[in-house]
C-alpha cells in the first residue's frame, strides 16, 4: 500500500509490481442539474478526477446508482449515458455496475487507474515555498443551489455545468509534465478544507489570498442575494480551528473560499522555481484555468492564513 486512508487522500494506491501500481477509488451524489445527461456526465468527471489527483490514469470503472423504482427508466438511461460519454471521453472502460431502489436518484463511478509506482501524487508531500497553483474556478456549490431555486441565470449555470463536466486530465498531464510536491482534487469540502487535508499531511502551513483565487461569473452576485448551500456553511464551521482569517474578509468573502464543489479543479503544491512551468503547462494542456493562489509556509503545522 503506498497511499492508504492516513492522510486522507483522493484514493488509494496499490503496488502490484515495480512497474505498476493500482489506483482505486469511488464516488456518487444525488443529481446537481435538471438535466439527466448532463448530470451523468458531471458525476463521472467528479469520480475519475480522484484518479488524475493522484497522477494517474483512468482504466476501468464500475457504475454506481441509487435510483427510485417510479422515476421513469429513460431518466436512469440517460444518466448512464452522460457517465459513459465521459468515461469513453477520459479512455476509461464502464464495465458493469450496480443499481439499488433508492428514494433519491444518486450516480457517480468506482473507478480503477494505473500510475508507476513512485510517480503517484498525494496531498502530503508540499512544502515550505511552494506556490499552490489551481486548475479550476470555483463557485459550483453556490451556483447550482441557485439552479434548483430558479435563481441562476442560464448563463450563470451553463458555465457551472461546463466547468464541472471538464476532465482534470488536462491538469494531471501539466503537473506529471513539470513535477509537483503535492495535489488534491477540490470537491465537497470546499478549497480550504481540501487544503487543511494537504498541510495536515505535509506538515506544513499555508498562505491563501482570496483575490487570487478565480470564481466563476456570477458567483458574487448569487452569494450577494444570500445564496449558498448547507453544505457551505457547514466547510466554514469545520475549518474554524485551523484558519486564521483576516479582519479584511467578510462572511460572504469566507463562504466562497469554503464553497462545497462539484468536480472542482486539482489544487497544486508545486516548487517555486517550477511555478511558471506548471502554469505555462496547465496553459498548454487547456486546463480550465492556472492561478497561484497561495503558497506553502513554514508557519504551524496544519494551520491556513486566509487574506484578501
Amino acid at each position: 500500500m503506498l497511499v492508504g486512508a492516513e492522510t486522507g487522500d483522493d484514493a488509494a494506491v496499490y503496488r502490484i509490481n515495480d512497474d505498476t501500481a493500482l489506483i482505486v477509488t469511488v464516488d456518487f451524489f444525488p443529481p446537481i442539474t435538471d438535466d439527466p445527461y448532463e448530470f451523468g456526465a458531471i458525476a463521472a468527471a467528479n469520480s475519475l478526477s480522484d484518479v488524475y489527483a493522484m497522477g494517474g490514469k483512468p482504466l476501468i470503472a464500475l457504475n454506481v446508482v441509487g435510483f427510485p423504482a417510479a422515476l421513469d427508466k429513460e431518466i436512469l438511461g440517460r444518466t448512464l449515458q452522460g457517465g459513459y460519454a465521459k468515461a469513453a471521453e477520459a479512455e476509461c472502460l464502464i464495465v458493469g455496475g450496480h443499481t439499488v431502489d433508492d428514494p433519491e436518484p444518486k450516480y457517480g463511478l468506482s473507478v480503477i487507474g494505473v500510475v508507476k509506482p513512485g510517480a503517484q501524487v498525494s496531498n502530503a508531500g508540499a512544502r515550505p515555498g511552494d506556490s499552490l497553483v489551481l486548475s479550476k474556478p470555483i463557485g459550483t456549490g453556490i451556483i447550482t443551489t441557485a439552479g434548483k431555486q430558479g435563481s441562476a441565470a442560464p448563463d450563470v449555470m451553463a458555465g457551472a455545468v461546463a466547468t464541472m463536466a471538464a476532465l482534470n486530465r488536462p491538469a494531471a498531464a501539466a503537473m506529471m509534465r513539470v513535477g509537483v510536491n503535492s495535489a488534491t482534487d477540490i470537491t465537497g469540502f470546499g478549497l480550504l478544507g481540501h487544503l487543511k487535508s494537504m498541510v495536515r499531511g505535509s506538515g506544513v502551513a499555508a498562505e491563501v489570498s482570496l483575490a487570487a483565487v478565480p470564481l466563476l461569473p456570477g458567483v458574487r452576485e448569487l452569494l450577494a442575494a444570500g445564496v449558498a448551500p448547507g453544505g457551505t456553511h457547514r466547510n466554514v464551521s469545520s475549518v474554524s480551528d485551523v484558519v486564521a482569517w483576516d479582519d479584511a474578509l467578510t462572511e460572504q468573502d469566507r463562504l466562497l473560499l469554503c464553497d462545497a464543489q462539484t468536480s472542482g479543479g486539482l489544487l497544486m503544491s508545486v516548487p517555486a522555481e517550477r511555478e511558471q512551468d506548471l502554469i505555462d503547462a496547465l496553459n498548454d494542456e487547456g486546463a480550465p484555468c492556472a492561478a497561484v493562489v497561495g503558497r506553502i509556509t513554514d508557519g504551524p503545522a496544519g494551520t491556513i492564513s486566509a487574506g484578501p
